[in-house]
């Protein structure tokens, strides 16, 4: 039986509410390396910590690890499993969603690092659909809708009978996100607004190829400044919302549904669907886009523990040259201690970083670009190296490193791309002048 989130932390600060997990599910984390003390309590500081990545890891070795091959290998989104993420099993697609809501009550960043990191380790496009609904849309809404939008809206997604997204970027508008031209203006006579525009690269935005998702807070213009951008609740099936093309044939993430979405005159009433203030979204925006990073990079440290642990199972199984093991050649060894001192560096970065880390707080685009901008390209360099030290083996799908390589290399482009990063992260650094970095 594996004990949901929810249970998990019914009462939390009392540890021996968790021993029954952590004498049952949570066996998963005895094959854990033996890390230092110190370590360890970075990574899981607390029992709930512990017992929450200890019951993700049992479900994933159970749930998600025998359906990544196949779906991927489709491009089909498993709704089925998606959806015992949800309240009624799991219960974590409202993760850091109060109880009065339906959520988890799990309100810190820690958590979410949590389970994006052991979610990637089997199926990272599967991850990233739970991170567009839990990150991008769930907490989003949590974070800045009213009471009455939150009571509407999150009990459907937090048990997985609705699957959301966030649509911010356009066919000509990514990083550049000022750039976008979607926009609303407002009907006096109607008492709402009046959306049109088109989305693009949008996760979740289908999951037939041919109906829209099913909710979405989406970006748009409504004044002349460059930073009059509100945020809207767009539903499916609203007149004029519809699928301008499912996006097929990607590098990777396959088994997560991407799309182009058009918005046609949909109207949308002031008093319900209009998210915090008009013409106020751009700190939901970028609030959001820290705990998305902050999320990101721990997909990448999912992907690099596989990694390691695929080529370190490997190295050893494999003889040649007459020796019984690949362990006897320096290459080998540089690759593998190498990748796990890459991973653990890595890791270290965003259990600190997310430790401290209050949601409910902006300005923190140094640190959570920082680790997003190291573990992306981490986890494709571990990647890289799983792959040259399995050889042929590595480069087929059976074997899975092939896959998480296709897969890490969105990280260096979706949530923003490592080129945006070093902007920002250079020019939070100059703004700090002479004062000396800690």
């Amino acid at each position: 039986m594996i004990i949901s989130a929810s249970k998990l932390i019914a009462k939390r600060g009392r540890g021996h509410l968790l021993s029954r997990c952590l004498s049952s599910s949570c066996s998963a984390l005895s094959r854990e390396p033996q890390y230092h003390r110190g370590l360890g309590a970075l990574f899981n500081p607390t029992e709930e910590h512990e017992a929450l990545r200890s019951m993700l890891r049992t479900f994933v070795e159970r749930e998600v690890e025998p359906q990544a091959l196949e779906y991927n290998k489709t491009e089909t989104f498993n709704k089925s499993l998606f959806q015992k993420l949800g309240t009624s099993n799991i219960g974590i697609l409202g993760l850091t969603v109060p109880e009065s809501y339906n959520g988890t009550g799990f309100a810190d960043a820690t958590a979410v690092a949590i389970a994006h990191e052991e979610l990637s380790y089997a199926d990272p496009a599967f991850c990233l659909s739970y991170l567009a609904h839990s990150v991008l849309f769930v907490h989003n809404l949590c974070m800045n809708g009213s009471h009455e939008q939150k009571n509407a809206f999150l009990p459907g997604a937090c048990e997985g009978s609705k699957v959301g997204g966030m649509c911010m970027s356009e066919p000509n508008a990514g990083t550049d996100v000022l750039g976008m031209k979607s926009s609303a203006s407002y009907d006096e006579e109607k008492r709402g607004w009046v959306l049109n525009g088109t989305k693009m690269w949008i996760t979740n935005g289908t999951i037939t190829g041919n109906e829209t998702g099913d909710i979405f807070l989406v970006y748009a213009r409504t004044g002349p400044a460059k930073g009059d951008i509100t945020q809207f609740i767009v539903e499916g099936g609203m007149e004029g919302f519809t699928v301008g093309q499912k996006i097929s044939d990607k590098l990777g993430m396959r088994a997560s549904p991407t799309a182009e979405l058009v918005f046609e005159n949909v109207f949308l009433p002031q008093d319900t669907h209009v998210v915090g203030d008009v013409n106020g979204g751009m700190i939901c925006m970028m609030r959001n886009l820290e705990i998305e990073r902050v999320a990101l990079a721990a997909m990448g440290i999912g992907i690099a523990r596989r990694c390691v642990d695929e080529m370190k199972v490997y190295a050893g199984d494999r003889s040649a040259f007459g020796q019984p093991n690949l362990y006897s050649f320096g290459q080998i060894q540089r690759h593998i201690a190498e990748s796990y001192t890459d991973y653990m560096a890595g890791k270290c970065y965003v259990y600190a970083l997310t430790n401290g880390l209050d949601m409910e707080s902006s300005g923190n685009g140094l640190d959570s670009d920082g680790v997003k901008l190291y573990s992306a390209q981490m986890s494709k360099h571990v990647a890289d190296r799983a792959i040259q030290v399995m050889g042929g083996y590595g480069y087929v799908g059976e074997y899975v490193v092939e896959r998480l390589w296709r897969d890490a290399k969105l990280l260096e482009i979706g949530g923003g791309t490592n080129e945006s990063h070093h902007k920002n992260m250079a020019r939070d650094l100059r703004r700090m002048g002479s004062n000396k970095i800690d």
